[in-house]
């Protein structure tokens, strides 16, 4: 059995543009025996509210009946959404009325061939943790999921059924499935596609059959799908794997014993999955480029090489903005990278501007020493977002995952933007970024991983004149955020007490701030955004 994989790149909310590119894909692997899509393929993943928008389900089912009358030989399997019975609901709270919480909808899979509708199956698991809400929408299913195709008996079932013990895998393997195809939007994070491969494994070595794995791959706002399908035989080795992060369709012989090794990406993946994140979100939502402030330092270094490899150098636009504070060598180093990535690159003084804003200000009240950094923060900040309405670009972020954690930076100032690609990175993440992007050719000088972090807003300033060194506050954020743990468990693990509290102290502090700052690209098992709610207005502190 030959089957043809459509790791396909979609847009949520798209049912024209995502059933023309299904379609051009079932024309490509017309000779194959079954063409396979991700989980959701037709509406895109996942529209959220969008799906309760009036018509937009039945628009889909519409365009799903045009689709399947162009079925041939190959049976095609593919995502979208079915509609059910009408439910009882709350029919007095108009939020609830007007956004059809009286109907139930299921996160489904079809099968179709030769002009006909062959199959349907409702995913059972429905995942609301973390970025995923789909209870909010979805109805679980109850269908078997085992269809005939070609002689054989193939079991469908999608993305969170394949992770659950004694769950539709096992169910499918019992009824005689000899392969079983998961259709999944399974979003990305450092270490995700091992998880995968190896839980995909081990399904397949229990119930002693193929298990094919079709993943989604693209940008969608804060998250990336990765794609990297692959199948593993009843021995659980993987015996087919896609590109990670690109669309195409891919073709599997199922005949063919080839065993692969796979090794782990790491950041490598991590800076791929953020290179894919900035070129979809602009692109799929119809902008030329972007500008970024280039200060010199690490963090805006990085973002610009990561720019220009999403967009080309052409649609990459960098600002230096000197003032009082800024070295000479900060200046050398925003030149000499904008000129080895081949990037315009304007200076806009901004002492001037500074000075007599300072004098207006304080002729009615003093400032602070905090309050005028900020002050030449947020004159940056209007710079930026000026020569973006001005040019119709998008503006980056250039904050990492320390500094966000614990609120050092200046809402409206270096916070402004429509993303902060290194936002789900620790500061010694973004050197780990730097040095990878680094290994062809040398853009970012090495004196910019060597000199100390500062964001130059007084004299001499220095990042661990106000925070803890990154050594300290990194592991400590981590313990904190990726992996849940209290203040004793961190303590217990040699950190002091003091420096433990006061990070907690800045950390929940600065809940305000993340609230109204750009989104950032989700790389690690917990990031910033939609997968992490948590009130601003609370007194939990342990």
């Amino acid at each position: 059995m030959r089957i043809g994989i459509g790791q396909i790149n979609t847009v949520p909310g798209d049912i024209e543009g995502n059933g023309k590119k299904m379609e051009e894909y079932m024309r490509e692997g017309r000779d194959c025996d079954v063409v396979v899509f991700p989980e959701l393929s037709l509406p895109g993943y996942i529209p959220k509210d969008i799906i309760l928008r009036r018509y937009f389900v039945e628009e889909q089912l519409e365009r799903l009946e045009r689709m399947v009358k162009k079925t041939g030989k190959a049976t095609v399997i593919g995502g979208y959404i079915e509609k059910g019975e009408r439910k009882h609901a709350n029919v007095y709270d108009l939020s609830s009325v007007r956004y059809r919480k009286d109907e139930v909808f299921y996160n489904a899979a079809f099968l179709a061939r030769d002009g006909e509708l062959v199959g349907k199956y409702f995913k059972k698991h429905l995942p609301s943790f973390d970025v995923y809400n789909e209870e909010r929408y979805f109805t679980p299913g109850e269908e078997k999921g085992v269809f005939e195709v070609k002689g054989k008996k193939i079991g469908v079932n999608i993305c969170e059924d394949i992770w659950y013990d004694e769950g539709p895998v096992d169910e499918q393997a019992s009824l005689g499935a000899e392969l079983i195809i998961n259709i999944s939007a399974s979003p990305f994070y450092r270490g995700k596609p091992g998880i995968r491969r190896r839980l995909v494994s081990k399904r397949a070595r229990e119930n002693k059959t193929f298990i094919l794995y079709v993943n989604l791959v693209g940008g969608w706002d804060e998250i990336v799908f990765d794609g990297g399908s692959f199948a593993c035989d009843p021995d659980g080795d993987i015996v087919f794997l896609a590109p990670s992060f690109k669309e195409g369709l891919f073709v599997w012989d199922m005949e063919k014993k080839e065993r692969i090794e796979v090794k782990e990406g790491g950041y490598r993946e991590v800076k791929d999955a953020i290179v894919l994140g900035i070129r979809d979100y602009v692109r799929k939502n119809g902008f030329r480029g972007v500008v970024l402030g280039l200060s010199g330092g690490i963090d805006s270094a990085v973002v610009a090489c990561l720019a220009v490899e999403a967009l080309e150098k052409e649609n990459v636009l960098a600002i230096f903005m000197p003032g009082d504070f800024t070295s000479p060598e900060s200046r050398e180093d925003a030149y000499e990278i904008a000129q080895r990535l081949g990037i315009k690159l304007i200076e806009v003084p901004i002492s001037q501007i500074y000075h007599e804003f300072l004098s207006l200000i304080e002729k009615s009240f003093p400032l602070d020493t905090l309050s005028k950094e900020n002050l030449q923060a947020r004159i940056r900040g209007n710079i930026l977002m000026a020569y973006a309405n001005k040019e119709r670009l998008l503006v980056l972020a250039t904050g990492n995952k320390s500094e966000i954690s614990i609120g050092y930076n200046t809402l409206y100032g270096d916070t402004v933007g429509a993303m902060a690609p290194l936002g789900d990175l620790y500061k010694n993440e973004v050197y780990e970024i730097a040095r990878i992007l680094n290994e062809k050719r040398e853009i970012i000088p090495e004196r910019v991983f060597k000199k100390p972090p500062s964001a130059e807003l007084r004299k001499d300033q220095r990042d661990e004149d106000d925070i803890p060194p990154y050594a300290m506050l990194d592991p400590v954020l981590y313990h904190l955020i990726e992996e849940n743990m209290s203040v004793e468990e961190i303590v217990g693990k040699g950190y002091p007490r003091d420096v433990v509290e006061e990070i907690l102290r800045r950390y929940y502090i600065a809940e305000y701030k993340r609230k109204q700052i750009p989104f950032v690209i989700k790389v690690s098992s917990k990031a910033f955004g939609s997968g992490r709610r948590v009130p601003i207005t609370h007194r939990y502190r342990k």
